[in-house]
């Protein structure tokens, strides 16, 4: 598998460089140079395969040779080895819906972000060679990635994980899940926003000094073995809902710095039938703008209860404008963008739960309204509609009332969580502090 900079087509490197070395030193993001199509008897015949199944025959088409057969059975077996199925949301027959939510909350740290986490720690523990220099891995978090990235690579040999996260901006549940692990996993917490912290990482990675110092990785979705597995449960859904006789699907995405629908577009490319992406934000609409007014314009971020989607400028966007090679008009065939107040998002966790009984975190509540915009704009009513939950709504008790939080299903872990004692460094926005740090 080879790989360029989004920045430099010529550029060509292998996948273990471009796991290691996370971004180019042009500041591009590394993408595939070949994405290969699914052929048409796999896709055809998907509702016959598991999601281990799919997702290793995703993954070694996308690899190609970067690793053995077997030893990328072992690891995908490893990796993904919870389920992401797709519920029918519906008041009567479930036979008669067109509307699914695909739970993404199933894995250790109940969010989306352990596809990614969980294989890109073995693919780093599968290339990292004994006695070889410790590897760093930075990480800035708006909510769930942290926790799914300390828990993915906690206790691999020879890694220190440190984690950026927005001081006052994740939930209690988060913030433990970020801040408790020990060992050779450390948390920041800095006095900004996640742009704040995704930008001191960024840094990190240009500055000199600590490159030379120091090896150093991302673990954010900048990251390729970050989005290389989010595309599997995309095609698992496909696969779920085919076995339903249900097709042409519009998928729904909760966006915040666009890895998720990322990979769903790279799934389009390869082969994924889908009829309609929406990427659904809420107040940080970036790029539900651009798609409007064709002008890309960030601003800074602004605090929600949708936190882990609080991203004024979203890294993976330039991955998705390269997949389409520029072509804005072809990305707005593909891509439609709404976003939604904090107002609109708690009346939806409402009306969800009134109408199905279905308790919903915030993210997967903007996703779930985006379903009925789209309906309404287009008057598409009979293509079935996913939407993803990205995140166990426990992990956001500010958000419900008591009535809500008693139908919620508390996973045993949480319980746990909170008898752990929090483990965290205050740190100012500076650059120079985070310098100062790393290199103690």
């Amino acid at each position: 598998m080879k790989l360029y900079s989004t920045n430099n087509h010529d550029l060509s490197v292998d996948f273990p460089t471009a796991v290691f070395n996370s971004m180019p030193l042009d500041k591009g993001l590394y993408m595939p140079a070949e994405i290969p199509v699914l052929d048409k008897d796999f896709i055809d015949n998907i509702d016959q395969h598991t999601l281990p199944e799919i997702a290793y025959k995703v993954a070694s088409v996308l690899l190609k040779d970067a690793i053995p057969a077997d030893d990328l059975l072992k690891l995908v077996n490893d990796a993904i080895n919870f389920d992401a199925p797709v519920v029918p949301l519906t008041e009567k027959d479930p036979s008669q819906t067109n509307t699914y939510v695909l739970e993404l909350f199933h894995g250790p740290s109940l969010a989306f972000k352990d596809f990614g986490a969980r294989f890109m720690s073995r693919i780093m523990a599968y290339f990292l060679k004994s006695g070889e220099e410790l590897l760093d891995v930075l990480v800035a978090t708006s909510g769930d990635t942290g926790g799914a990235v300390a828990l993915g690579f906690l206790g691999v040999p020879n890694t220190r994980v440190t984690i950026l996260y927005p001081k006052g901006k994740v939930s209690e549940i988060q913030e433990l899940q970020l801040t408790t692990n020990g060992q050779n996993i450390r948390a920041i917490e800095v006095d900004g926003t996640f742009d704040d912290c995704q930008a001191l990482v960024k840094q990190a990675f240009a500055d000199d000094e600590l490159n030379s110092k120091l090896r150093l990785t991302s673990a954010n979705s900048i990251n390729i073995s970050r989005l290389i597995p989010q595309t599997f449960y995309y095609f698992n859904a496909y696969a779920q809902l085919k076995r339903k006789g249900k097709e042409n699907l519009v998928i729904s995405v909760p966006s915040g710095n666009f890895g998720n629908i990322g990979a769903g577009l790279l799934a389009y490319k390869m082969g994924l039938p889908v009829k309609q992406f929406i990427a659904a934000t809420n107040a940080n609409d970036t790029v539900p703008r651009f798609l409007e007014s064709g002008v890309y314009e960030t601003r800074p971020s602004v605090q929600t209860y949708a936190n882990a989607m609080d991203v004024g400028a979203p890294s993976n966007w330039v991955r998705i404008m390269d997949l389409f090679k520029g072509d804005i008009k072809a990305v707005q065939e593909v891509v439609k963008g709404y976003r939604f107040t904090d107002e609109e998002t708690l009346k939806a966790i409402h009306t969800i739960f009134d109408q199905y009984g279905y308790v919903a975190c915030p993210h997967t509540a903007i996703a779930w309204l985006a379903v009925q915009q789209y309906r309404q704009e287009t008057g598409d009513q009979q293509s079935p509609a996913v939407f993803l939950s990205t995140a166990h709504p426990c992990k956001f008790p500010d958000v419900f009332d008591e009535q809500l939080t008693k139908a919620m299903d508390i996973p045993d872990q949480v319980a746990e969580l909170s008898k752990k004692a929090k483990q965290a460094t205050q740190m100012d926005t500076s650059f120079e502090s985070f310098k100062k740090y790393l290199l103690l």
